[in-house]
Protein backbone atom coordinates (compact mmCIF):
# COMPACT_ATOMS: atom_id res chain seq x y z
CA UNK A 1 0.00 0.00 0.00
CA UNK A 2 1.66 3.62 -1.13
CA UNK A 3 1.20 5.68 2.29
CA UNK A 4 1.72 8.88 -0.03
CA UNK A 5 -1.59 7.86 -2.17
CA UNK A 6 -4.08 10.69 -1.47
CA UNK A 7 -7.22 8.83 -3.75
CA UNK A 8 -10.34 9.90 -2.93
CA UNK A 9 -9.64 12.48 -0.76
CA UNK A 10 -10.00 15.96 -0.95
CA UNK A 11 -7.92 19.42 -0.20
CA UNK A 12 -8.93 23.18 -0.11
CA UNK A 13 -5.78 24.90 -0.31
CA UNK A 14 -5.08 28.57 -0.33
CA UNK A 15 -2.71 30.90 -1.99
CA UNK A 16 -2.72 28.16 -4.69
CA UNK A 17 -2.39 30.31 -8.04
CA UNK A 18 1.30 30.24 -7.83
CA UNK A 19 4.34 29.40 -5.92
CA UNK A 20 4.55 27.00 -2.72
CA UNK A 21 0.51 26.73 -2.64
CA UNK A 22 0.55 26.51 -6.64
CA UNK A 23 3.09 23.21 -6.26
CA UNK A 24 1.08 21.74 -3.22
CA UNK A 25 -1.73 21.67 -5.08
CA UNK A 26 -0.62 19.74 -8.32
CA UNK A 27 1.44 17.79 -6.23
CA UNK A 28 -1.85 16.36 -4.28
CA UNK A 29 -3.86 16.20 -7.64
CA UNK A 30 -0.75 13.87 -9.18
CA UNK A 31 -1.36 11.61 -5.61
CA UNK A 32 -5.12 10.88 -6.59
CA UNK A 33 -6.26 13.89 -4.37
CA UNK A 34 -9.04 16.26 -5.25
CA UNK A 35 -8.34 19.79 -4.57
CA UNK A 36 -10.16 23.44 -4.43
CA UNK A 37 -7.70 26.26 -5.36
CA UNK A 38 -8.12 29.49 -3.43
CA UNK A 39 -6.40 32.27 -4.33
CA UNK A 40 -6.99 36.35 -5.10
CA UNK A 41 -6.77 36.33 -8.90
CA UNK A 42 -9.95 34.52 -10.55
CA UNK A 43 -7.69 34.52 -13.43
CA UNK A 44 -4.33 33.09 -12.10
CA UNK A 45 -6.49 30.73 -9.77
CA UNK A 46 -8.20 29.22 -12.67
CA UNK A 47 -5.32 29.18 -14.92
CA UNK A 48 -3.43 26.98 -11.96
CA UNK A 49 -6.79 24.35 -12.09
CA UNK A 50 -7.08 24.21 -15.60
CA UNK A 51 -3.55 22.93 -15.78
CA UNK A 52 -4.30 20.53 -13.26
CA UNK A 53 -7.51 19.33 -14.77
CA UNK A 54 -5.20 18.80 -18.24
CA UNK A 55 -2.89 16.78 -16.52
CA UNK A 56 -5.67 14.06 -15.33
CA UNK A 57 -6.34 15.85 -11.86
CA UNK A 58 -9.46 16.63 -10.52
CA UNK A 59 -9.31 20.77 -9.64
CA UNK A 60 -11.52 23.82 -8.84
CA UNK A 61 -10.92 27.24 -8.02
CA UNK A 62 -12.42 29.81 -6.33
CA UNK A 63 -11.45 34.04 -6.15
CA UNK A 64 -11.28 34.73 -2.76
CA UNK A 65 -9.46 37.02 -0.17
CA UNK A 66 -8.89 35.19 2.54
CA UNK A 67 -8.72 38.34 4.88
CA UNK A 68 -12.50 39.13 3.98
CA UNK A 69 -14.51 37.44 7.30
CA UNK A 70 -16.79 35.70 5.19
CA UNK A 71 -14.15 34.11 3.22
CA UNK A 72 -13.79 31.25 5.07
CA UNK A 73 -17.35 29.79 5.58
CA UNK A 74 -17.72 30.37 1.90
CA UNK A 75 -14.68 28.40 0.92
CA UNK A 76 -15.34 25.00 2.89
CA UNK A 77 -19.03 25.72 1.54
CA UNK A 78 -17.94 25.93 -1.95
CA UNK A 79 -15.33 22.92 -1.88
CA UNK A 80 -17.55 20.35 0.35
CA UNK A 81 -20.34 21.82 -2.57
CA UNK A 82 -18.38 20.95 -5.63
CA UNK A 83 -15.84 18.03 -4.05
CA UNK A 84 -18.58 15.95 -1.69
CA UNK A 85 -15.88 16.23 1.53
CA UNK A 86 -12.82 17.85 3.01
CA UNK A 87 -10.33 15.77 3.97
CA UNK A 88 -7.57 18.70 4.28
CA UNK A 89 -6.76 22.23 4.76
CA UNK A 90 -3.49 23.50 3.47
CA UNK A 91 -3.05 27.09 4.99
CA UNK A 92 -0.75 28.58 3.19
CA UNK A 93 -1.86 32.37 2.00
CA UNK A 94 0.06 35.08 3.78
CA UNK A 95 2.81 36.69 3.61
CA UNK A 96 4.57 40.00 4.48
CA UNK A 97 5.10 43.61 2.29
CA UNK A 98 6.66 45.78 4.08
CA UNK A 99 10.52 46.24 6.52
CA UNK A 100 10.57 48.64 9.56
CA UNK A 101 11.92 48.84 12.63
CA UNK A 102 9.39 48.49 15.99
CA UNK A 103 9.92 51.65 16.60
CA UNK A 104 8.85 52.77 13.71
CA UNK A 105 5.93 50.54 12.90
CA UNK A 106 2.34 51.76 12.18
CA UNK A 107 -1.11 49.90 14.12
CA UNK A 108 -2.09 49.12 10.82
CA UNK A 109 0.90 47.42 9.58
CA UNK A 110 0.52 45.30 12.50
CA UNK A 111 -2.81 44.42 12.34
CA UNK A 112 -2.40 43.65 8.66
CA UNK A 113 -0.41 41.30 9.12
CA UNK A 114 -1.87 38.97 11.61
CA UNK A 115 -5.33 39.68 9.52
CA UNK A 116 -3.44 37.58 6.38
CA UNK A 117 -1.18 35.20 8.40
CA UNK A 118 -3.08 33.87 11.22
CA UNK A 119 -6.80 35.62 11.43
CA UNK A 120 -7.31 34.16 7.81
CA UNK A 121 -5.90 31.23 9.35
CA UNK A 122 -7.88 30.66 12.48
CA UNK A 123 -11.39 31.45 10.61
CA UNK A 124 -10.54 28.53 7.66
CA UNK A 125 -9.87 25.51 10.55
CA UNK A 126 -12.52 26.56 12.48
CA UNK A 127 -15.21 26.15 8.91
CA UNK A 128 -12.89 23.30 8.19
CA UNK A 129 -12.98 21.50 11.49
CA UNK A 130 -16.63 19.57 11.13
CA UNK A 131 -15.60 17.91 8.15
CA UNK A 132 -12.26 17.33 8.90
CA UNK A 133 -13.71 15.12 12.00
CA UNK A 134 -15.54 13.26 9.97
CA UNK A 135 -13.09 12.64 7.22
CA UNK A 136 -11.33 9.49 9.19
CA UNK A 137 -7.56 10.87 7.31
CA UNK A 138 -8.59 14.81 8.78
CA UNK A 139 -4.70 16.53 8.43
CA UNK A 140 -4.41 20.43 8.86
CA UNK A 141 -1.28 21.85 7.67
CA UNK A 142 -0.33 25.54 8.58
CA UNK A 143 2.46 26.79 6.51
CA UNK A 144 4.98 28.86 8.47
CA UNK A 145 8.17 30.04 8.45
CA UNK A 146 12.12 30.82 9.61
CA UNK A 147 11.14 33.81 10.22
CA UNK A 148 8.79 32.40 13.19
CA UNK A 149 12.09 29.94 14.36
CA UNK A 150 14.57 33.10 15.44
CA UNK A 151 14.62 36.51 15.33
CA UNK A 152 13.54 38.55 12.73
CA UNK A 153 15.05 42.40 12.65
CA UNK A 154 12.60 44.48 10.92
CA UNK A 155 10.21 42.22 10.31
CA UNK A 156 9.15 41.53 13.99
CA UNK A 157 5.45 41.83 12.66
CA UNK A 158 5.90 38.36 10.62
CA UNK A 159 7.73 36.62 12.64
CA UNK A 160 5.53 37.24 15.53
CA UNK A 161 2.46 36.24 12.89
CA UNK A 162 4.54 33.14 11.95
CA UNK A 163 5.87 32.27 15.62
CA UNK A 164 1.99 32.48 16.35
CA UNK A 165 1.35 29.99 13.79
CA UNK A 166 3.66 27.66 15.13
CA UNK A 167 1.98 27.82 18.43
CA UNK A 168 -1.58 27.96 17.34
CA UNK A 169 -0.49 24.23 15.22
CA UNK A 170 0.73 22.66 18.68
CA UNK A 171 -2.04 23.89 20.59
CA UNK A 172 -4.83 22.80 18.05
CA UNK A 173 -3.08 19.04 17.53
CA UNK A 174 -3.88 18.51 21.27
CA UNK A 175 -7.63 20.03 20.95
CA UNK A 176 -8.33 17.54 18.18
CA UNK A 177 -6.37 14.50 18.24
CA UNK A 178 -8.94 12.51 19.98
CA UNK A 179 -10.97 13.22 16.40
CA UNK A 180 -8.50 11.69 14.59
CA UNK A 181 -7.40 15.36 13.23
CA UNK A 182 -3.35 15.56 12.29
CA UNK A 183 -2.42 19.68 12.88
CA UNK A 184 1.37 20.12 11.80
CA UNK A 185 3.50 23.31 10.42
CA UNK A 186 5.65 23.37 7.54
CA UNK A 187 8.29 25.56 7.48
CA UNK A 188 9.87 26.60 4.37
CA UNK A 189 13.29 28.22 4.40
CA UNK A 190 14.79 30.31 1.55
CA UNK A 191 12.50 29.43 -1.72
CA UNK A 192 12.55 30.43 -5.12
CA UNK A 193 9.51 31.86 -6.25
CA UNK A 194 8.47 35.11 -7.80
CA UNK A 195 8.00 36.54 -3.99
CA UNK A 196 11.46 36.13 -3.52
CA UNK A 197 12.61 37.73 -7.26
CA UNK A 198 13.77 40.88 -5.37
CA UNK A 199 16.87 39.09 -3.40
CA UNK A 200 17.85 37.28 -6.78
CA UNK A 201 18.33 40.32 -8.72
CA UNK A 202 21.04 41.80 -6.82
CA UNK A 203 24.21 39.31 -7.01
CA UNK A 204 25.22 40.69 -3.57
CA UNK A 205 21.86 40.58 -1.76
CA UNK A 206 21.85 36.96 -3.25
CA UNK A 207 25.11 36.53 -1.93
CA UNK A 208 24.25 37.58 0.95
CA UNK A 209 21.20 35.64 1.47
CA UNK A 210 22.86 32.12 0.80
CA UNK A 211 25.57 32.61 2.71
CA UNK A 212 23.40 31.90 5.92
CA UNK A 213 22.23 28.66 4.10
CA UNK A 214 24.29 25.72 4.77
CA UNK A 215 23.22 23.79 1.24
CA UNK A 216 24.31 26.90 -0.69
CA UNK A 217 21.55 27.33 -2.51
CA UNK A 218 17.57 28.43 -3.00
CA UNK A 219 15.04 25.58 -2.50
CA UNK A 220 12.29 25.33 -4.94
CA UNK A 221 8.39 25.17 -4.66
CA UNK A 222 8.73 21.39 -5.44
CA UNK A 223 10.64 20.68 -2.44
CA UNK A 224 8.56 22.15 -0.39
CA UNK A 225 5.21 20.26 -1.83
CA UNK A 226 6.58 17.17 -1.48
CA UNK A 227 6.87 17.57 2.48
CA UNK A 228 3.20 18.91 2.45
CA UNK A 229 2.28 15.45 0.72
CA UNK A 230 3.82 13.61 3.67
CA UNK A 231 1.96 15.65 6.45
CA UNK A 232 -1.02 15.41 4.44
CA UNK A 233 -0.81 11.62 4.06
CA UNK A 234 -0.37 8.38 5.49
CA UNK A 235 2.98 8.39 5.32
CA UNK A 236 3.11 11.32 8.84
CA UNK A 237 -0.21 9.57 10.50
CA UNK A 238 1.67 9.26 13.98
CA UNK A 239 2.88 13.05 13.44
CA UNK A 240 0.66 16.15 14.79
CA UNK A 241 1.41 19.06 16.86
CA UNK A 242 5.51 19.26 14.93
CA UNK A 243 6.96 21.69 12.65
CA UNK A 244 8.79 20.41 9.29
CA UNK A 245 11.55 22.60 8.30
CA UNK A 246 12.37 22.81 4.95
CA UNK A 247 15.08 25.80 4.78
CA UNK A 248 18.78 23.71 3.63
CA UNK A 249 19.73 24.08 6.93
CA UNK A 250 19.33 27.65 7.57
CA UNK A 251 17.32 27.38 11.02
CA UNK A 252 20.67 25.41 12.38
CA UNK A 253 22.65 28.42 11.90
CA UNK A 254 24.08 29.73 15.10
Amino acid sequence: MDKFDLSGRVALITGASRGIGRSIAEEFAARGCAVALAARTPDAVQQAADGINAAGGKAVAFAADVTDEDAAERLVAETVAALGRLDILVNNAGGNSFSVPVAAMRPSGWTKTMTLNVDASVRLIQQALPHLAESGHGAIINVGSVAGLRGAPMMSHYGAAKAAIASLTRSLSVEVAHQGIRVNSLVPGWIETDLTDFLRGDEGTEASVLSRVPMGRWGNSEEIAQAALFLASDASSFMTGQELIVDGGLSAMP
